[in-house]
């Protein structure tokens, strides 16, 4: 954990306890200098995470011997023993921020506070965009449930922190277990294509094949779930799955398609069949545009996936760890469209 970090924090502290300044009290904030474009909010998000893997942030034997061929004993010795001491306070998670908002403040020896700048930004700049572009999502769906299905589409661990961010701002719950597992976030899903086109034999139609396939789903899982009905034929598809289920079948899924035109027609089946209360679910592709689009079709579940995890089009809020006091002087940074704010700062 301790050496996911720049090593000009690690060059910084070097020379500041060379000189003595490393003991000096120091105040950083993490804040975002402007929104993404078209945004004019973000939603905050990573605060418990951070807390957790600052308790980790430790340097043993085998961190200190790869850090040996450029740092002096002095800081391999500071480094040893390094226990973050200081004070941090900000925003809780879900909380609504803006352009210099102090959305993170850490107060300590410059010694204690130089070394997390890249573990704080690198959770807050991704948890942030992925809850900031998942709240987008859940005002356009309008009280409607939205599902996070992007772990395909991230790196393995991004998958788990964008889960648990997109839950922090509003999803029902993603299909990630890893994120159930770990962060408590509801676990939801059913079947892929994969299973219907499992059920392909040398004899019989498509027809049959997808019969089967939505029989061995059924009888595993009971009639409540939801059946992917767009591999072949969504009519047909909609059709079998009201016959092998029955009228109580929990919801279709349909994943491909002019969402729009399909969503109608099938409420329409659903409801000649008599599953008036068959839910329909919606994906692929989809993002805060396409489900505001939606927003007046017969949807009941709308599941996303790429357009959460890369924060829709914003994979990082920006967000900047800079030092805005030393030993209760207010500094700030004057560089051309890269100003900070002076002085400590409450979160309120």
């Amino acid at each position: 954990m301790s050496l996911l970090t720049d090593k000009y924090e690690l060059t910084m502290l070097a020379a500041a306890l060379r000189d003595g300044s490393a003991h000096r009290r120091t105040t950083f904030e993490v804040f975002a200098r402007r929104l993404p474009e078209g945004r004019r909010y973000g939603i905050t998000a990573g605060t418990a995470r951070f807390v957790e893997a600052l308790r980790a942030f430790r340097f043993g034997t085998a961190e200190l011997s790869s850090l040996a061929d450029f740092l002096d004993p002095a800081a391999l010795d500071y480094l040893a023993g390094y226990r973050f001491t200081g004070d941090i306070d900000g925003y809780p998670e879900g909380e609504l921020y803006f352009p210099g908002s102090p959305v993170l403040s850490v107060h300590g020896t410059f010694g204690d506070c130089v070394l997390l700048e890249t573990l704080a930004l690198s959770i807050f700049n991704h948890d942030t965009a992925v809850a900031s572009a998942a709240a987008r999502m859940v005002s356009a769906a309008d009280g409607r449930p939205l599902i996070e299905m992007g772990s395909r589409r991230t790196h393995e661990q991004s998958a788990v922190a964008a889960a648990r961010a997109a839950y922090i701002a509003g999803f029902t719950g993603s299909s990630n277990l890893e994120a159930q597992r770990r962060h408590g976030v509801p676990a939801l899903g059913t079947s892929a294509h994969a299973f219907t086109l499992l059920h392909t034999t040398d004899g019989g139609s498509m027809s049959d094949w997808e019969k089967a396939a939505f029989k061995a789903q059924v009888d595993a899982l009971g009639v409540d779930t939801t059946l992917l009905v767009d591999t072949y034929d969504i009519t047909t598809g909609v059709a079998n799955a009201v016959e092998v289920a029955g009228p109580n079948l929990g919801a279709v899924r349909i994943d491909s398609g002019d969402l729009g035109v399909l969503t109608r027609q099938v409420r329409d089946q659903l409801d000649g069949l008599g599953a008036t209360k068959t839910r329909i679910v919606v994906s692929g592709d989809l993002d805060e545009f396409a489900i505001a689009a939606l927003r007046a079709e017969p949807v009941d579940i709308y599941g996303v996936g790429t357009s959460v995890v890369t924060g829709s089009g914003a994979p990082t809020a920006s967000m900047v760890y800079k030092l805005v006091e030393v030993d209760g002087i207010p500094v700030e940074k004057r560089s051309s469209h890269k100003e900070s704010h002076r002085g400590r700062k409450r979160a309120d």
